[in-house]
């Protein structure tokens, strides 16, 4: 169960995620202060009131109050987030993305690039050049001095070896 919990916790996304939460959450209170005392203040001198959450009062008989103008400051308040969000992080990403594809649609159409040779193919080869000496020093056969390594994948073409 440990493990389980160790392998989720590690997992990628799942940091990324929190390290989100933790930026979204301090940009949040940044906008919530430019909304508070920067539009408030401006919407609220429009309407002749200390503040956007003050203005659009309606009172209700009974005592109560509707404040419409709290509710239009949550709404500046996500208008501001999405479209920081958007034009910061959303658009430069997607011309990123364009611009990538863009790079591969260009490239010659069939030809693909070589895969990274991994540790597991390097050894791989070099066991099977081993194997391939050790025969030869056994049936004793002389190695062409001038003849560079290479193994076949199973169908016969040359793979690179070191």
């Amino acid at each position: 169960m440990i493990q389980g919990f160790k392998a989720f916790i590690m997992r990628g996304n799942v940091i990324d995620l929190a390290v989100a939460v933790v930026i979204g959450a301090a940009f949040t209170a940044v906008v919530t202060a430019i909304v508070e005392n920067v539009f408030n203040p401006l919407i609220g001198a429009i309407f002749n009131a200390d503040s956007l959450k003050t203005s659009f009062l309606i009172v209700l008989p009974g005592g109560g109050e509707l404040a419409l103008g709290a509710v239009l400051a949550a709404v500046i308040n996500f208008l501001l987030i999405a479209a920081v969000v958007y034009f910061v992080f959303v658009l430069p990403i997607n011309r990123m993305k364009e611009a990538q594809e863009r790079r591969l649609a260009a490239q010659a159409p069939g030809v693909e690039e070589a895969a990274p040779l991994t540790d597991i193919v390097l050894l791989s080869e070099i066991r099977d050049l081993l194997a391939a000496a050790a025969d030869r020093s056994l049936t004793g056969a002389p190695a062409a001095p001038d003849a560079e390594p290479r193994t076949t994948d199973g169908t016969g073409t040359a793979k690179h070896t070191l």
